[in-house]
C-alpha cells in the first residue's frame, strides 16, 4: 500500500512539474510530411497560435472532435489560429486522404510518429491537442476531446479574443 501511495505521489509530482513548465518550454522544431508528400515545419506557423491535434482514423473521439476543429479553424483563422492535424499512429496514406476528404478537413494534416508524439507527451491518449503560443512556447496539452470551455480558457486568450 505504501509503495502504491509513493508511486501515485511521484506521478503527481511529475504531472505538476509538467504543468508548471507549460508556457515556458519552447516547442521542438518539427519537420513532417503532409498527406501529399510536402514538408510542413512548425516554423511555417511562426507568430501564430498553433494547435497540434494528434488523432487516428480509427479513433471514435477523434472523429467526433474534428468537425469542431474545422469550424474553429475557419472562425479564428483571421485572429491567427492555425490547426495542424497529426495522424498517429501513421496509417496508409490513401486511408488518411479518404478520411480527410470525408471529414472535410481544411487545415494541414501531417504523418506523425511515436517520436513526434513523445516530443510533447508520453500519454497514449487520443485525441491529444498541444497548444503553442505565438512565441512558439507550449502553453498546454489537452488529453481527449477539447471542449468549448477549454478552448475559451486556454486558446482564446492567446488569440486576444477572450470573452
Amino acid at each position: 500500500m505504501k509503495k502504491l501511495i509513493a508511486q501515485n505521489l511521484l506521478m503527481l509530482v511529475v504531472v505538476l512539474a509538467g504543468i508548471a513548465q507549460a508556457g515556458q518550454q519552447k516547442a521542438p522544431e518539427l519537420s513532417l510530411k503532409d498527406i501529399n508528400g510536402r514538408t510542413v515545419t512548425l516554423s511555417d506557423f511562426s507568430g501564430k497560435v498553433v494547435l497540434l491535434n494528434f488523432w487516428a482514423t480509427w479513433c471514435v473521439p477523434c472523429r467526433t472532435e474534428i468537425p469542431d476543429l474545422v469550424k474553429k479553424q475557419r472562425e479564428y483563422q483571421s485572429q491567427g489560429l492555425r490547426i495542424v492535424g497529426i495522424t498517429y499512429p501513421p496509417a496508409d496514406g490513401s486511408e488518411v486522404r479518404r478520411f480527410v476528404r470525408e471529414l472535410k478537413i481544411k487545415y494541414p494534416v501531417v504523418i506523425g510518429s511515436k517520436e513526434t508524439k513523445q516530443a510533447f507527451t508520453t500519454s497514449d491518449t487520443l485525441p491529444l491537442t498541444v497548444i503553442i503560443d505565438r512565441e512558439g512556447k507550449i502553453r498546454g496539452v489537452i488529453e481527449g476531446i477539447m471542449y468549448r470551455d477549454e478552448f475559451d480558457e486556454k486558446v482564446k486568450p492567446l488569440l486576444g479574443t477572450a470573452e
